[in-house]
């Protein structure tokens, strides 16, 4: 990857940043599709260090694995539970 990539990624990946895992191939442990998280950082080599919603920490390879940004207002459109 080269470095004006990488910084396109830190751009656009800021601290805080809210993403959704579409699929995740290798890892031999990967986190389910699905799963939310946010951004801590993306280092030099262009790697997203995410802290996911389910406990687990884990480098998103943007080359590799499949991934979207998602926004407050479509993480509100879930359905509620209420009790």
């Amino acid at each position: 990857m080269n470095r004006q990539r990488i910084r396109l990624l830190q751009e656009q990946y800021p601290p805080g940043t809210r993403i959704q895992l579409d699929s995740m191939s290798d890892d031999p442990r990967p986190i389910p599709a699905g799963a939310k998280g946010t951004v801590r950082l993306v280092d030099d080599m262009g790697t997203l260090h995410c802290d996911f919603d389910n406990g687990r920490h884990l480098g998103i390879c943007p080359e590799v694995d499949s991934f979207h940004r998602i926004t407050e207002q479509k993480e509100d459109i879930a359905p509620k539970m209420s009790m």
